[in-house]
């Protein structure tokens, strides 16, 4: 499993989770798993989103993709995400 986190700042979070929810099966054919979506409390529209990848080249392959950077300007994303690649150390619950 890869896990990845993407944070960028959109124009308004409504508009951009029904582009993101109309992305499923694009995404889900990829390779994705799972995802999180946070926000800052001072902002709605700056997000953090965590993803769990089949594998880190599908999750490369799909970064790379005309189609998601289409996607993502359609969407209402306003600047460059920062994309990092997570290695997974533990999990708890309490």
């Amino acid at each position: 499993m890869t896990y990845l986190t993407i944070q960028h700042k959109v124009r308004d979070y409504k508009a951009w989770k029904e582009v993101f929810d109309n992305f499923e099966d694009t995404r889900k054919s990829g390779g994705e798993k799972a995802y999180h979506i946070m926000n800052t409390e001072d902002d709605p529209n700056n997000l953090y989103v965590m993803f769990e990848w089949d594998s880190r080249e599908n999750a490369n392959s799909f970064l790379q993709s005309s189609e998601l950077k289409k996607t993502m300007e359609t969407a209402g994303v306003v600047e460059k995400p920062t994309i990092n690649f997570l290695n997974h150390l533990d999990r708890g619950k309490l």
